[in-house]
């Protein structure tokens, strides 16, 4: 990697230091401890790692199957499967190490009452910055009904505010008529950052058996497939983001590091890496050091000097 003197890979997020532009996404790292155990990786080669979607109550998720592989990417339907908030703050977050990297909570309800009352809990707690999952796809009550009308959004995210005095990120859903209105909406209503976006929702089907092989249905499809969106919708949200000085994660199908330029361009500030986890795990250095060569080649001294630059 070149000298970090000449081009750093330093990001300040919604208040915060990371020594990456890589966010591990939520749900594909478990609650922070799984990627630990492969040889190799290092929590200090990401900015920032987002938990498991974190609930008031224990739940027990989908029935099965809940994952899908597909040609570009996979179907997931795990339906927030945690221990619920209590065990999360009480136990889990003490087995996680602070000083290697930030450690975002991931936020879910079915009531703008449970998003409320998760938020508050993790507010008294060492973690440093909280994600609103108005977006989830899979899941009956709340979740997606939440993220694709903004007026709902708002009203998410004010209830949070309300809650805490921790970074707020709000992760948009791409499944509604206009993530600009919405993502302006959040941004009122008192959100520091937003995630874009959260996965497009699909289906597969067993041809012999002519029935869903989603226990649920349908899933979230992430990977490659949907990048073409996640770009686009990126590019729409920083419009409106950048007037209010408010930072983008931006994610959906980011497996090299040409995927995480062209967010960063779009106007993503961080990148969220997920899916590709799956099949590399130690994908991470790879993107960081070819974000590094290109700030090098292209004579730019930080990340920030790529963020929104695209040429119109």
């Amino acid at each position: 990697m070149p000298d970090s003197q000449t081009n750093s890979l330093h990001v300040d997020f919604c208040g915060l230091s990371l020594a990456s532009p890589i966010v591990l996404l939520s749900g594909c790292v478990g609650f922070g401890e799984e990627y630990t155990r492969v040889e190799g990786f290092s929590n200090r080669d990401v900015g920032a790692v987002v938990l498991k979607g974190t609930t008031l109550e224990p739940r027990l998720g989908n029935r099965p199957h809940r994952v899908c592989e597909t040609p570009m990417g996979m179907l997931n339907s795990i339906g927030l499967q945690n221990p619920g908030v209590d065990k999360v703050v009480d136990e889990i977050l003490f087995g996680l190490d602070f000083t290697e990297t930030r450690f975002i909570a991931n936020v879910c309800g079915s009531t703008i009452d449970d998003y409320a009352a998760v938020t508050k809990r993790f507010d008294d707690s060492p973690i440093d910055a909280i994600e609103i999952n108005i977006s989830c796809p899979n899941i009956k009550e709340g979740g997606v009904q939440f993220g694709n009308i903004p007026e709902m959004s708002a009203r998410v995210v004010a209830a949070c505010r309300a809650q805490t005095s921790k970074p707020l990120i709000t992760k948009l859903s791409p499944n509604q008529t206009d993530i600009r209105e919405n993502a302006r909406l959040c941004i009122e209503a008192g959100s520091d950052g937003l995630a874009v976006i959260n996965t497009v929702m699909g289906m597969a089907i067993d041809i012999e058996q002519r029935k869903p092989v989603i226990g649920n249905v349908r899933g979230g499809l992430s990977g490659p497939a949907i990048k073409p969106i996640a770009l686009l919708k990126t590019q729409q949200v920083y419009e409106v983001a950048k007037a209010h000085g408010v930072p983008i994660i931006g994610q959906g199908g980011i497996t090299t590091p040409h995927d995480a330029i062209e967010f960063l361009i779009a106007g993503a500030s961080t990148v969220g890496v997920g899916t590709a986890l799956f099949y590399d795990p130690l994908v991470c250095t790879k993107i960081n050091d070819g974000i590094s060569d290109y700030l090098e080649r292209h004579k730019m001294k930080s990340v920030s000097d790529l963020v929104g630059s695209l040429r119109l």
